[in-house]
This record gives C-alpha cells, structure tokens and sequence, in this order.
C-alpha cells in the first residue's frame, strides 16, 4: 500500500534520518519512535505530501505521491500536531464542513463517540485544547479514507478515550485500512496489528 523508499530527511542543515526504509500494507498499524527531535513530525509530513524530503521517494501504490495527488489525497486522512479545525464554526459544523454528504445523524454519533455530547453547537474557539483535539478526532469515525496518518492522537485525552481509539484503530485494520501515528504513550499489548518503527539519529 505505501512505501517509504530511502527517505532522508534534513532540517536547519541537521540530518534527521537517512535512508529509511519501510512499508505500510492493510491492516497494519504502526507507531513511529523516536526520541524528542529525532524527526518523528517531520516524517510524518513527508508521508503525507506536505513536506519533501531531501532524498527518496513515497510510492502509494507502487507510485511516487507527487506523481498522483489527487488520488493520494483521496485516499489519506492525516491529522497533525494542531487540530486543523475552524475556530469560528461549531464542533457539529466543522464535522459537516469535511463530510458534506454525511446523514445529520452520523455527525452526532461522531461527536458522541469523543465524548463532546452537550458540545455539538459551541464554538470550536470557545472549547479547550482537548476539546478542539477530541473535534478533529471525530473525523475519524466518519472518514472512508484507507490510510489515516495521526501525529500524537492520543494527546489530551483520557483513558477511556484512548480505549475508544485503539478500538477503532483496530477495526479500521481490521477492515483493510491502515494506520501510522506517534504517540508518547504506551500502546496496549492488546492491539495485535501493532508494529513499531523507530527513528534513529542520522549520522552526522
């Protein structure tokens, strides 16, 4: 499904990484480790098409990304390190904005699943960093995108939530999809799509 095909990575003149090599296929949920600067956003950017890396390629399909874009962008959810949601819009509106022909009633099953009952209709900018955090994860449970690429998901939410999470992670494999996130906390040993990378610094 996606593969990463010597990819270097080198920011403010620092080599993150060289050389990395890796493959995503159905089913598969990876966790991207690596120690604080070690390169673990930056990676992600570069899987996703929003940043370029100094050397390599990522193949969707066994095809470059920058060669297919609109077909890679179909096919991708990636959710960064900011929500990626609109301040002025309600929590309900900001999930129509992004699925425009999903059923009303769906929308509110995706804001009842990240626990935001009560907060359908407030404003996005009026509700708490992990409130705006549990709005973009609902777009989770209405996306048919196969691949969903998530920097630190886990942030700001609690156990229950991070429950809830690991679930749907685990039938989105289940079903065909896959996922790759970093996270600092430790997964369950009972997700048994798991795998994990880990960035090691480049030589310098």
């Amino acid at each position: 499904m996606l593969q990463a095909h010597n990819l270097t990575c080198v920011r403010d003149e620092r080599t993150l990484f060289s050389e990395l090599n890796f493959t995503v296929s159905p089913g598969d949920i990876v966790q991207i480790e690596g120690a604080n600067g070690a390169g673990k956003t930056s990676l992600l950017r570069i899987l996703a098409g929003l940043s370029r890396a100094e050397q390599g390629d990522v193949l969707w399909q066994q095809r470059p990304i920058r060669k297919q874009r609109e077909a890679w962008h179909s096919a991708l959810l990636y959710l960064g390190h900011q929500p990626g949601v609109k301040a002025v819009l309600s929590a309900r509106e900001n999930l129509r904005f992004f699925h425009p022909s999903e059923p009303e009633e769906r929308l509110w099953q995706a804001l009842e699943e990240v626990d935001l009952t009560g907060y359908e209709e407030v404003p996005v900018a009026q509700l708490s960093a992990g409130q705006q955090r549990r709005v973009a994860l609902a777009r989770l449970w209405l996306s048919r995108a196969p691949l969903w690429i998530l920097d630190e998901p886990l942030t700001a939410i609690d156990k229950s939530g991070v429950i809830k999470l690991m679930a749907l992670f685990g039938r989105h494999a289940d079903n065909g999809g896959s996922v790759i996130l970093t996270t600092h906390q430790d997964l369950p040993d009972s997700v048994r799509q798991l795998r994990k990378i880990r960035l090691v610094e480049a030589e310098q």
